[in-house]
């Protein structure tokens, strides 16, 4: 993943890319006794198409006739994944599918017609994640040694760090107990 993700830029996307256009017609061309019927279709679904990102979540709509919306909360989504055939890749382009613990397999929201399809997998994966820029990630960590980083590290990873060194402190003192009862009892170890 990259290392910055200039939301900016993700904020402002709210419409596919003109190549997705392309690619629907060369697709409706694939199989020609259907262009006739299939072409409007394609050119109503990307004339509507609209991508919404905020802070909360993400949300697609397209539709003329038949109106659909899909709002996704980013604590929602639980994984995400690139798809591009052939023609895509040629064409420069890329969807992510987004999946949900809806029980579905299918994913329940595609957003395609992207050619910066990897920057937002990766905004996409921090705001699901809770991941945010701290200023004490890009700074450089300074070869005097471990106590430096810790001291840098923000207060709750410090603590957190602490609570975890004595967890493994009590795991050792455990494990030492009970080698020492099973030294003690006749039989040994691996006596039932």
């Amino acid at each position: 993943m990259s290392e910055h993700v200039d939301d900016a830029a993700i904020y402002q996307i709210e419409r596919p890319h003109a190549n997705l256009w392309k690619y629907y017609a060369l697709c409706c061309l694939m199989v020609f006794p259907a262009a006739p019927i299939l072409l409007p279709i394609h050119w109503f679904r990307y004339h509507s198409m609209r991508y919404h990102f905020t802070a909360e979540g993400v949300s697609m709509s397209w539709g003329v006739l038949f109106r659909r919306q899909i709002l996704l909360n980013y604590a929602r989504i639980q994984d995400i994944h690139l798809q591009s055939n052939l023609l895509e890749r040629w064409l420069g382009l890329g969807r992510l599918l987004i999946q949900t613990a809806s029980g579905s397999s299918s994913a329940e929201m595609t957003i395609e017609g992207l050619q910066e399809f990897e920057v937002v997998r990766d905004f996409l994966y921090s705001r699901m994640r809770g991941v945010k820029d701290h200023p004490h990630a890009s700074a450089p960590v300074t070869p005097s040694g471990p106590a430096t980083a810790e001291i840098s590290a923000p207060p709750a990873e410090t603590e957190l760090a602490g609570i975890l060194r004595e967890i493994a402190s009590e795991m050792r003192s455990l494990r030492e107990a009970v080698e020492l009862r099973n030294d003690a009892t006749p039989g040994g170890p691996g006596h039932v």
